[in-house]
């Protein structure tokens, strides 16, 4: 290592898919990268760790990438966690998680382990930032977005975060030209009208597939989906802390003894 930033490299889809390869590129003109990412995807595990079964970290090298460069058979919360405690040679300058293939807008970030992965960095007092591509296919083309991600990663190390926030990144799927800017949203309102289709296996059990449609409820032009549907990138500033603290003055109000 040098005295160059340390940036961790995690992601959700697996330390071999396209997104975080791309990232590991561009991280690498900025610092020093060290990953440690899932050995295979683990696309909507959220916050999960592991609890019940031994968890493994292999060295390996994909693609003449970086030395130090861990395959985890963990979450990707579990990957920040044991690259903190195990791994890394001292706490990171920077950790960034991605590239996600698809959306981690609005709702989506409680379901997302690209931003959970962040969000654990963010707890252990490392700035951090999720970085998602609208774009599902494993073939995705993250040429476009490198610019944009080098810029911001470059302002974080720069300007650092305050304690308890992460960046939640989304880039629209479009050329690089048609990309007007980026723009700093708050989260849409938005949820998942869900189902789940009902089927039989070949031994005539019961089995369930679940599907459903991604309503945005919010019309306000300050939202990640809003500034997405109009070729911008998102940015939106995430905290962990989950209290609702507006809501303090008038529980305490209630007859609760």
């Amino acid at each position: 290592m040098t005295d160059k930033p340390l940036i961790l490299v995690t992601n959700d889809d697996g330390i071999t898919a396209p997104g975080i390869r791309t990232l590991i590129e561009v991280m690498t003109t900025i610092g020093d990268v060290f990953v440690v990412a899932p050995d295979s995807p683990q696309s909507g595990m959220g916050h999960a760790i592991t609890l019940d079964a031994m968890l493994y970290a292999q060295n390996v090298n994909i693609n003449s990438g970086p030395q130090q460069e861990f395959s985890c058979s963990g979450t990707p919360a579990d990957c920040v966690k044991i690259a903190i405690r195990e791994l890394l040679p001292r706490t990171p300058d920077l950790c960034v998680s991605g590239i996600n293939h698809g959306s981690n807008s609005a709702i989506n970030v409680i379901y997302s382990g690209t931003m959970s992965a962040a969000i654990e960095a963010g707890i252990e007092g490392i700035p951090a930032i999720g970085f998602s591509l609208l774009d599902y296919s494993w073939d995705a083309n993250f040429e476009a977005s490198k610019k944009h991600i080098k810029t911001i990663a470059k302002n974080v190390l720069k300007s650092g975060l305050p304690k308890g926030i992460v960046l939640n990144v989304n880039i629209p799927n479009v050329k690089s030209e048609t990309i007007k800017g980026i723009r700093i949203c708050r989260q849409a309102k938005s949820n998942w009208v869900e189902s789940f289709d009902k089927r039989k296996n070949p031994q005539g059990k019961d089995y369930y597939w679940l599907s459903g449609k991604f309503v945005n409820l919010d019309g306000g032009e300050d939202t990640d989906e809003w500034a997405l549907e109009n070729n911008y990138i998102s940015v939106v500033p995430v905290q962990f802390d989950l209290t609702a603290h507006q809501f303090i003055a008038e529980l305490n109000t209630w007859n609760l003894k």
